[in-house]
């Protein structure tokens, strides 16, 4: 996801200390708080679900998820979702709605699917082909917007649709031939559709239904719970089982609690401390975007029966310095490669918390099988940096005396392109002759500088977030030259246009074969680096508490954090 840290959050508890010892701020009612955390999971109880930010725009349109989403896939099923299980396993795309992945034609242009049997909504009404393009269609409408934009790009005819209130005859490139059938039209081969295919919006919504902005506050329900409460846009959500969902056809989720209270809004601070205390319903609780900071997990990890209750989890993600070429003496492809060398990692990931949050990079992808990891070091600086060769190529770019140079990076306390970081580099830097000076900004004004392309600096830094665990969501919209946006968003900060990167790009994009399109991402990530537009730094970990009552944790490679529809908490 663009830029952001697993499900919009980042450490930012990581400044605050965690008292274990005091009583925590629980809440009123006492829950099912009754049974302990050992033993075969069970259905029954209520699930509470603390977090500091809300679950806005909730309505499938509107959603930028991945995999379905955690709370969300709750509620809406997709034509396909991510495989629930631990770690490596969990990256690989599953059928959900559908019966399988698609079925492409040669080319990969045109995906067909089959919904499975069975398949209802709450009110037992059954779920039909039609009511997936319809869903796909209305998240074209402007006041519908938010989803990622994918579907936008790729289907034939996307890019001039304004959605079902505006154009009731809408697309073409969507077929529904009968009741059980979906046909998608592409204009350029797309070997990933079934990455896509897990999107929210391709989550059936029944036309009859569609309340427009309204029904986020009710949406229908394809999945194990439906919507009895929606307060304050997202802050108070409950969730009951959906009696008409059936786990015949659902492999993915377990549906274990009867009802799920999510309660958002609250502090970092409040959350770890309601979770380690685990009194009253609190016991029953987990977090989905809360993590523990450096101070936090070191008087956590102090305290055994503490530390057994913290999932560790991976998601694609990579924390690095980014370059601008348009700009000295960045335009010299030796002091970039100067940078490379003098970075010194081990003093990066200190600044980002330690090794149990952090964990050095040297390439751009994620070390994760599923992104075609390929292990490479192009400029190998060892733990500590390489002040050495960097002085060297100094000198060959013509920099005997060293150079100073200004970084940008933002003031967010999120421990990824904040001071800390920046003030890692600026020490380890001066080592090898460079001077750096340091500019932070607020995070908004961060944001627009380093997103404009006539706006941003030479040297800054950025991160990057996967859309779905594959190579192509990471290094398209960073490498691909003809994403280059010269007025908006862009997110090809080195402005590479390189016709060979472009080329294999849309090689890669035919392959249906996700294995081998992932070895082809890799050796072109290996590729790229060689141009030293990027220097990785470390892909984050996430570590987060859940209550003491909690069964059943699982937490794939694909989000990085506990899957809430596989926990139980009897």
């Amino acid at each position: 996801m663009r830029q952001l840290s697993p499900r919009t959050t980042s450490l930012a508890a990581a400044s605050l200390v965690l008292a274990l010892g005091a009583a925590a701020c629980g809440p009123k009612d006492s829950g099912d708080a009754k049974s302990g955390a050992t033993g075969k999971p069970e259905k029954g109880g209520t699930l509470t679900v603390l977090n500091s930010q809300p679950q806005t725009d909730f309505d499938p349109a509107r959603l930028y998820t991945s995999g379905g989403g955690n709370v969300p896939s709750l509620v809406f099923r997709t034509l396909t979702t991510r495989n629930r299980e631990n770690g490596a396993a969990g990256s690989k795309v599953v059928p959900d709605l559908a019966t399988d992945l698609g079925r492409p034609s040669k080319n990969a242009t045109v995906w067909t699917y089959t919904l499975k049997d069975g398949l209802k909504y709450e009110d037992g009404t059954p779920i039909t082909s039609a009511d997936i393009k319809y869903g796909i269609e209305r998240s074209f409408a402007a006041e519908l917007s938010g989803g990622a934009p994918y579907l936008r790009d790729w289907l034939t005819g996307g890019a001039q649709y304004q959605g079902p209130y505006k154009d009731k005859k809408g697309l073409d490139s969507i077929e529904t031939p009968d009741a059980k059938t979906i046909v998608f039209h592409l204009n350029k081969p797309e070997g990933e559709f079934p990455y896509l295919a897990t999107q929210t919006q391709t989550t059936p919504v029944p036309k009859a239904k569609d309340t427009g902005t309204k029904y986020e506050e009710h949406p229908v329900s394809s999945g194990p719970y439906k919507v009895v409460k929606n307060e304050n846009d997202g802050e108070r959500v409950t969730l009951v089982r959906n009696t008409n969902w059936s786990a015949k056809t659902d492999d993915e989720r377990k549906a274990y609690p009867d009802k799920i209270d999510v309660r958002s809004g609250l502090d970092s601070s409040v959350i770890n401390q309601r979770l380690s205390s685990s009194q009253g319903a609190d016991a029953n609780a987990v977090t989905t975007d809360t993590n523990l900071g450096p101070a936090e997990l070191a008087k956590v990890t102090g305290d055994k029966k503490l530390a057994a209750r913290v999932g560790t989890g991976h998601f694609g993600y990579t924390n690095y310095i980014g370059f601008n070429p348009k700009v000295k003496p960045f335009d010299n492809p030796k002091v970039r490669q100067a940078i490379s060398y003098a970075v010194d990692r081990s003093s990066v990931i200190n600044a980002a918390g330690g090794s149990a949050l952090a964990e050095p990079a040297t390439t751009y992808l994620p070390n994760q099988k599923s992104f075609g990891y390929t292990p490479y070091d192009h400029f190998p600086a060892g733990r500590t940096g390489n002040p050495a060769k960097a002085e060297k190529l100094l000198k060959e770019a013509g920099y005997p005396k060293g150079l100073t140079v200004t970084l940008t990076h933002s003031n967010n306390k999120d421990f990824e392109t904040s001071p800390e970081i920046a003030t890692a580099l600026q020490d380890a830097l001066k080592n090898a002759g460079i001077t750096v000076k340091l500019k932070g900004l607020e995070d908004n004004d961060y944001k627009d500088k380093i997103r404009g392309a006539k706006t941003e600096p030479g040297f800054f830094l950025a991160h990057w977030g996967a859309d779905w665990p594959s190579g192509g969501p990471f290094l398209a919209p960073i490498f691909d030259g003809r994403q280059i946006v010269r007025d908006g968003a862009n997110f090809n900060t080195g402005f590479l246009n390189d016709p060979s990167v472009n080329k294999e790009i849309d090689a890669i994009n035919k392959l249906t074969d996700l294995n081998a399109a992932a070895q082809r991402w890799g050796a072109l990530d290996k590729k790229i680096g060689q141009q030293a537009l990027t220097v990785p730094l470390f892909h984050p970990v996430y570590k987060r508490l859940y209550g003491e009552n909690i069964k059943n944790v699982v937490i794939s490679d694909w989000t990085g954090v506990l899957d809430i529809s596989q926990v139980a908490v009897k």
